[in-house]
């Protein structure tokens, strides 16, 4: 039996007084997300958790928060919010064009102090699908299964386990700093990048690659796709040329990772993302390489998508050398 402990602590636990962001517009698809919930596929839930790992990775260190920090994660078109105190915040990823104190641009990949009362203001994407707003601390809903990102399949995590709504109300814990560490923070950026429409993305192919037919495996590499606008947090829908089968590519049902590429009956390919089932019965010709589900998680409806294998061994190399950078810290 499957027991689900909350784990969260209060404002008034930690000795502060409950502060809270205000939703007063959330938006199509605003949710809580961290960088997910391990360890449970066995029971049939997904880790789900932010789409976009790189930008969420510059965001949570551009702010200098805790590893695996909530944040928000805005879809197309983002949130208008309004703070009981002033914070110091900042967003990355998609352009979503923000704007505070009557119209003062936030850009992306700054830190900015926002003061209690002023509307925060995030429009539609500019480039890129999904960006990510954070403050300088904590937003405090409860940890759930040692996660706050919200998984909208099973309701649970993130706030009340699903989308925000306006009015909704989320408890947050602002970080203090001196003088200096004020004027240190408002001076960090981090680069950000204007999203192409044309994406290039490296595979591995299998573990079902034999079940497709030589010409079927070229087609798959050497076509251009569009990203269907029925893409979603659970799998970004490919259209473009089919690929052939060497007969029924159903399977027995297995297991399913961030970046597997399940081929339909029709032939079309979809990559599983963050939100993906446990197990599937559709055969994967490839695996995104997790260095490049980023690119996916900012791919618009009608972007071109064309797959390519990767080197083995030089993404051998390339893993070895970051994991040694740090753990040691980039010496």
């Amino acid at each position: 039996m499957l027991l689900i402990k909350f784990t969260g602590r209060s404002l008034h636990e930690e000795g502060g007084d409950r502060m809270s962001m205000h939703i007063l517009q959330a938006g199509p698809l605003t949710t809580v997300q961290d960088r997910g919930r391990f360890g449970y596929m066995e029971y049939g839930i997904t880790s789900s958790g932010v789409m976009d790992t790189l930008a969420y990775s510059q965001l949570v260190s551009l702010l200098e928060n805790e590893p695996g920090a909530a944040v928000l994660e805005m879809t197309l078109m983002g949130a208008e919010l309004v703070f009981d105190e002033d914070v110091y915040a900042a967003y990355t990823g998609a352009d979503m064009q923000a704007v505070y104190d009557r119209g003062t641009l936030m850009e992306r990949g700054h830190v900015y102090r926002i003061q209690k009362g002023h509307r925060l203001r995030f429009g539609m994407a500019k480039s890129g699908v999904r960006a990510y707003f954070a403050i300088a601390g904590t937003i405090e809903v409860p940890s759930v299964m040692g996660s706050r990102s919200t998984n909208l399949k099973c309701g649970l995590g993130g706030f009340e386990g699903r989308r925000l709504q306006n009015g909704d109300a989320l408890p947050i814990r602002v970080r203090e700093f001196s003088e200096g560490e004020q004027k240190r923070l408002l001076k960090k950026t981090v680069d950000q990048t204007d999203y192409e429409r044309e994406k290039t993305v490296r595979v591995i192919l299998g573990p079902q690659k034999e079940m497709f037919t030589e010409e079927g495996v070229q087609t798959f590499l050497g076509s251009p796709y569009t990203v269907s606008v029925e893409s979603d947090r659970m799998g970004i829908r490919l259209e473009g040329e089919k690929v052939l089968a060497d007969g029924n590519t159903d399977i027995i049902s297995d297991g399913i990772v961030f970046g597997s590429v399940q081929v339909t009956t029709a032939g079309l390919p979809i990559v599983m993302m963050a939100d993906h089932q446990t197990t599937g019965g559709y055969a994967k010709i490839a695996t995104v390489i997790q260095e490049d589900l980023p690119i996916l998680a900012q791919a618009r409806p009608g972007d071109r998508i064309r797959f390519v294998q990767a080197e083995l061994i030089k993404l051998q190399k390339h893993s070895s050398g970051g994991f040694l950078k740090k753990l040691f810290g980039g010496r």
